[in-house]
């Protein structure tokens, strides 16, 4: 591979949290750090491996570098531009140059439309092409991952899975991208098959003097296509090497482990096994300290306290973890680091629990016997409370018997809010169905409320869907040159929303739709509930 030169793309600090929420009102409870502080720089033509086992944060690390996903902290250079705080109007001209290929093939393409379509929408929204240009644009795409340009009116259903994979990178590269995230690219297809692609992805960044960010848990395969490796672990980077001397001489221990179970194709050469004890934590609660300490084999007491620094081993060359303090650019590091960490896997092993004192699992029994008094209890809390709601109710019907009207119904309402909120949890509690209950509630509260949310409801939504066939309407104009004569000939504009006929509103009936006279405007609404054009027509 030819060394890359100048840097693309710049990451310092990278983060992202998505909020827990609990309760009826949603109170935040936490966060779920999916990406920690992640940092690294990517040169032009040089392609970035990253792997890491499933749910450490991968994909959201993809989706958050191209904006797909807001990042929660952290900065982004792209091409020497800061473009972590652009509005979406100002980073578009990027996003132009930063793609994706999606993991599954056949979630990525809608299947309503022609390949044609799917390929021309990109094309023909970044001013890179219209009319009849963009077929024949389409056409030579296809042709340059592979495919028969014929197969241009086809649908995806028509196409197989390694073929599905084609047009995702057709459709990366058709808006001609610099960088592009391939998030597990090749992980949904045959042996053969990955090949193939992996080949094809190598030819095109030569001729298009692409740079990719290559997501992939297959460390086989990240090894044949890339020039460094970043190696993940619950949100952060826990080694970035080039890729011949990580696989040679791993640093961290949980880069040596992933290593070691990667079958070798010669039996003479035989690798040390690392089993990983226990399973991933939770990004939830991550532990204190480094993420990795409840699993590492080389644990020491300072690395459940201590975050540990980002040490660089030699130029090119960066680990997170305590045992490789010290040893920054020195020549012998390899030896210094392999001893340490033998050292410290003899004396996590002398500190290991003694088999007789593990603790037992409990008996099957005892754990039925408690999920049983559990369910037991839920009976009688759910039917208590629902008890004290009819009692409730009940004195609000003798009070407003009586004539004390405001108390009566005041209790009536507060009764009634109870019965309804208990009854679905009695009878999912008494009949181990609770699902059914809470969907008998939910849908006696419904029925109630659409005689007054339904119509306006509607009316909202038109209101939406007018503003957007409106924007596509005036994208017509923009790109053809003249207003469509029917909302048909917006084709794949509006296809993925209101299926393959002309767009119908809310209340099933097609928008009314007409050019002006004089070719200056057009007109666009709704007749409303009534269908018939009035006062009460949706603009």
């Amino acid at each position: 591979m030819s060394e890359p030169a100048g840097e693309l793309l710049r990451v310092e600090g990278l983060s992202k949290l998505f909020p827990v929420e609990r309760g009826v009102f949603g109170k935040v409870v936490g966060h779920l750090r999916a990406v920690d502080d992640v940092s690294f720089t990517l040169r032009r033509g040089e392609t970035l491996g990253l792997v890491g086992e499933s749910g450490c944060g991968k994909t959201t690390f993809g989706r958050s570098l191209l904006r797909l996903i807001e990042p929660s902290a952290g900065r982004i250079w792209f091409d020497g531009a800061e473009v972590t705080a652009l509005s979406q109007r100002a980073f578009r001209p990027y996003r132009r140059r930063m793609q994706i290929v999606f993991q599954d093939p056949v979630a990525a393409l809608n299947p309503r439309l022609r390949l044609v379509d799917i390929l021309g929408e990109g094309i023909e929204r970044h001013g890179l092409g219209s009319g009849a240009g963009i077929e024949r644009d389409v056409r030579s795409l296809l042709g340059r991952v592979g495919l028969p340009g014929a197969w241009a009116s086809r649908y995806p259903h028509e196409l197989s899975g390694g073929q599905r994979q084609r047009i995702g990178i057709a459709r990366a590269i058709a808006v001609q991208p610099e960088l592009i995230v391939c998030d597990e690219a090749v992980s949904a297809l045959d042996v053969s098959i990955q090949a193939q692609i992996i080949n094809l992805l190598l030819d095109l960044r030569e001729q298009l003097s692409l740079s990719y960010v290559f997501i992939a848990h297959d460390l086989s395969v990240v090894r044949h296509i890339s020039d460094r490796v970043a190696v993940m672990y619950l949100g952060r980077i826990v080694e970035l090497a080039p890729t011949a001397e990580l696989f040679e001489l791993p640093a961290h221990p949980y880069t040596r482990a992933l290593l070691s179970a990667v079958p070798s194709v010669d039996p003479r050469r035989r690798r040390r096994r690392l089993v990983l004890a226990g399973d991933v934590p939770s990004p939830l609660e991550p532990p204190q300290g480094c993420h990795f300490h409840p699993r590492c084999p080389a644990a020491v007491e300072r690395c459940r306290g201590v975050a540990p620094p980002l040490v660089a081993l030699a130029p090119g060359r960066s680990v997170r973890c305590v045992h490789a303090e010290g040893l920054e650019n020195q020549p012998d590091w390899p030896a210094s680091l392999e001893r340490r960490l033998r050292e410290a896997e003899a004396a996590h092993t002398a500190r290991a629990v003694p088999a007789a004192q593990r603790a037992v699992p409990r008996p099957r029994a005892e754990l039925g016997a408690e999920v049983h008094a559990a369910s037991v209890a839920a009976e009688v809390e759910a039917g208590a409370l629902g008890a004290l709601a009819a009692l409730v109710v009940l004195a609000g019907v003798v009070l407003t018997a009586s004539g004390a009207h405001g108390y009566g119904l005041l209790l009536l309402a507060a009764g009634g809010a109870g019965v309804y909120a208990f009854a679905g949890s009695w009878l999912g509690a008494v009949t181990l169905r609770r699902g059914i209950g809470l969907l008998l509630s939910f849908w006696l509260l419904s029925g109630l409320l659409s005689f007054w949310v339904e119509p306006r409801r509607a009316v909202a939504a038109a209101r939406v869907e007018l503003a957007d066939l409106r924007g596509e309407v005036e994208a017509y104009r923009r790109n053809v040159g003249r207003w469509p004569t029917a909302l048909g000939d917006l084709r794949f504009r509006t296809v993925e929303r209101f299926g393959s006929g002309a767009p119908l509103d809310p209340w099933g009936r097609p928008y009314r739709y007409a050019p002006s006279a004089d070719g200056r405007g057009f007109e666009l609404s709704s007749d409303g509930a009534d269908g018939v054009p009035g006062d009460d027509d949706v603009h």
